[in-house]
């Protein structure tokens, strides 16, 4: 059992003893950290938070905690209820909150949850931000308001379909053209709230939906990061629906993977490489993606005339430099698109209708073809299980050491790469692991540079 406190938010398995889990105790700590960090920061006699959380079994418990608690500070609620992570994040500009929380472990299995964190703007806290509610919630520093001063609930059910609208307006999206091409696609919503908002999307822009773990009850299918091994029941659906393409978004839906139509992924790591190519096609500029994401997004950069630069890992972290670059587009390697004309957050929604029109007004119904004229590269990513034994400090020093002769980066662990390929070696924010990421030109490079590296870690671990 596991609590995680990083950049990416409170994220913790269900059950087990407090401090050690995420446990009633600690998402009432943790709530009443984040609302008085808000207090603290603002002079306004009365705060509002945006809240909304995906389908997990653990939700509607870890919801009413944290909306209650927020209450009992004295800080009014406007609740969505059944949302997504991009769904809270343009309401809380719209609402002109004063911060969000979305209850969701993004793709991790059903025993987790999480309280993902925003500011006003409806991005992600910063770290500095994120240790001053570590610091909080360690001290317990919380003082609740009195019964004439307890804040009040507004709900607010209409923000999934407020989100599709503000998608509808974006001037790159064109559902008339797609509604013209009448294509057929498969959802795999793993029964959480993508299956409410991608069929409704898909269905306001023409499209045949087939719904495939499309009911938000959050008994999740298969594993719900969507991953090549997790995905067999929708590539194998693709082909017998003879559909277009094939749609998987996790949990929060702000990731997203496609399946071609011959029913092989598209690959996540080319999500954003897409999509990214017909961005830059109408509006050239520059790009960001973070440092575990493929080099292809760098290429397609090159083509269209603009500059690529990488980030360390996590969402705040990608639209910092986003901001400092001019960035027109930008996000994540595991399918998560930025697109600043929208707003600054990953964003499945976005990313399907920009997807859908790049295919319709190019004419392109053979998305295998699609994909296979990008350039190729091949990833493997593996991790290894943190135990108390393994010190990760001690492993990131030696491989530094090891390959210093090497165009190496340590922003965020140890990023090496070679003239053809490259290997990231970190400790995740979101799983008690050690991610480790290569890529080249084939599977076999990729896999065997993975091999070699995971070897090298363990006789430093000694495991």
């Amino acid at each position: 059992m596991t609590l995680i406190k990083s950049i990416s938010g409170i994220r913790g398995t269900i059950g087990g003893t407090t401090g050690d889990n995420l446990t009633p105790v600690d998402a009432v700590k943790f709530a009443s950290a984040y609302g008085t960090f808000l207090k603290n920061n603002s002079d306004k006699d009365k705060l509002t938070v945006v809240i909304g959380r995906d389908a997990r079994i653990s939700g509607p418990m870890i919801h009413n905690l944290v909306v209650n608690t927020l209450v009992g500070l004295g800080i009014d609620v406007i609740d969505l209820g059944l949302s997504t992570t991009p769904t809270v994040e343009i309401a809380v500009p719209l609402e002109k909150a004063d911060g969000g929380i979305i209850l969701t472990a993004s793709h991790n299995p059903k025993q987790w949850n999480a309280l993902k964190l925003l500011n006003e703007k409806g991005e992600f806290l910063n770290g500095a931000d994120g240790a001053k509610i570590l610091e909080i919630a360690q001290d317990e520093s919380f003082t609740f308001a009195d019964v004439d001063s307890l804040g009040e609930v507004t709900q607010n059910d209409a923000y999934m379909d407020i989100h599709i609208d503000e998608v509808l307006d974006l001037p790159l999206v064109n559902a008339d053209i797609v509604r013209e091409k009448k294509y057929k696609v498969v959802v795999d919503g793993v029964n959480s709230s993508g299956g409410i908002i991608i069929p409704k999307l898909l269905e306001q822009m023409g499209v045949e939906v087939v719904r495939l773990y499309c009911t938000p009850n959050g008994h999740f299918p298969h594993n719900p990061e969507p991953l090549k091994e997790h995905l067999g029941d929708i590539c194998k659906l693709v082909v017998e629906e003879q559909a277009d393409f094939g749609i998987v978004v996790d949990p929060d839906v702000d990731r997203l993977a496609f399946i071609s139509n011959d029913g092989e992924m598209f690959g996540e790591e080319y999500t954003l490489v897409a999509v990214a190519d017909y961005v830059l096609g109408k509006t050239p500029g520059n790009t960001v993606s973070n440092m575990s994401s493929s080099r292809a997004l760098r290429d397609i950069t090159k083509k269209h005339g603009g500059t690529y630069e990488a980030s360390a890992v996590g969402e705040v972290n990608v639209v910092e430099l986003m901001k400092k670059n001019n960035a027109i587009i930008g996000g994540e390697g595991n399918g998560g698109i930025i697109y600043p004309e929208s707003h600054y957050g990953r964003d499945s929604i976005v990313g399907v209708a920009l997807f859908l029109t790049y295919l319709a007004e190019n004419n392109i119904t053979d998305v295998a073809a699609l994909r296979a004229s990008y350039p190729q590269y091949y990833m493997s990513k593996n991790k290894i299980e943190l135990t108390p034994q393994i010190d990760v400090d001690a492993i990131l020093e030696a491989m530094t050491a090891k390959y210093a002769h090497e165009d190496i980066t340590t922003i965020d662990g140890v990023k090496i790469d070679f003239a053809e390929e490259w290997v990231h070696l970190r400790k995740s924010n979101t799983e008690p692991i050690i991610r480790i990421y290569t890529e080249a030109q084939t599977q076999e490079k990729a896999d065997a540079l993975a091999l070699r590296i995971i070897d090298e870690i363990k006789a430093v671990a000694g495991i």
